[in-house]
């Protein structure tokens, strides 16, 4: 049941990530692309904008996806863990902990699945499984 478990965990947290990743770089699922992006990153002072936005999309969409196989599954940890550790020092930090305040409650629950995942491993239903 425990690779079950993990294979679940694994699926859902990579494919939204996916998503998220899918909404900076295509514009996707309600998403503004790189250009909408790129311009709201500036506003937060994140230069240049359209740059830093294309780093984010890869990072939560090949991420992402590298976590939901099980593949690389450390290296998709730290891509998606990296992204959410700037969403929280650029956005959300200043609000403190908390949801409803906007704050950082969210992003560092979703560091602590991705790394503790990493740490304990992706499971038997991994591709990591068969190549490690």
């Amino acid at each position: 049941m425990m690779n079950i478990g993990l294979l679940i965990i694994r699926v859902v947290i990579g494919l939204l990530f996916v998503g998220h990743g899918a909404q900076k770089l295509f514009g996707w699922f309600g998403g503004h692309g790189l250009k909408g992006t790129g311009g709201w990153f500036e506003s937060i002072g994140m230069k240049p904008g359209v740059t830093l936005a294309l780093f984010a999309g890869l990072a939560e969409f090949i991420g992402g996806a590298l976590f939901a196989l099980g593949l690389l599954t450390p290296l998709a940890a730290i891509m998606i863990a990296g992204a959410m550790v700037i969403a929280i020092v650029k956005v959300h930090g200043a609000n403190g902990i908390w949801s409803t305040a906007n704050g950082y409650e969210y992003h560092l629950t979703l560091i602590a699945v991705v790394i503790g995942l990493a740490l304990i491993g992706p499971g038997q239903y991994a591709i990591d499984a068969f190549l490690f």
